[in-house]
């Protein structure tokens, strides 16, 4: 069930390939039809996600929030304070410390530069702004189809995302 990309950094500036897209919108499928039967299982149960941010608050994280609580993980939010003028062994150090904390990082308003970095350092998957709009999965939501709203059906496709990062 899982996509097994290449990499576990899945950046908001890169396309999903076609074979990526279609494993996603079945994955999430799969989830939304569980959910709907109330079937669920906590499939990240245990598992703790640091969700990196910078200021700015929105229904985006919330949402990813969301979506990976009601599959058991545990979620902790975090103000991002490195810039792009951060030294090269502030971002490493930070990233270093963060994999130990955490089995996934998603990170939210930095540049794609620094997430590459934080992943390199953490060992760990490490989403780049996948909450976001703008994100390639983001599109996926209305491939779905169904009754669910774009939004429900972009909830889905966020678990997807964690679910097969963190299998």
């Amino acid at each position: 069930m899982p996509l097994r990309t290449a990499s576990p950094n899945l950046c908001a500036h890169l396309p999903l390939s076609p074979a990526e897209s279609t494993a996603l919108a079945a994955l999430a499928r799969r989830l939304r039809q569980l959910a709907q039967a109330g079937a669920l299982p906590p499939l990240l149960r245990g598992r703790n996600i640091g969700l990196l941010r910078g200021s700015h608050d929105g229904e985006a994280p919330a949402l990813l929030v969301q979506a990976a609580r009601e599959l058991g993980a545990q979620v902790a939010t975090l103000r991002w304070h490195l810039s792009a003028a951060s030294a090269p062994g502030e971002v490493q150090h930070t990233g270093r410390m963060l994999g130990r904390l955490y089995d996934a990082l998603v990170c939210q308003g930095m540049s794609p530069a620094q997430v590459r970095e934080v992943g390199l350092a953490a060992g760990i998957p490490v989403f780049d702004d996948i909450a976001a709009d703008n994100h390639p999965s983001a599109r996926l939501a209305d491939a779905l189809g169904g009754e669910a709203p774009p939004a429900g059906n972009r909830f889905f496709v966020l678990q997807a995302l964690l679910v097969d990062g963190l299998s």
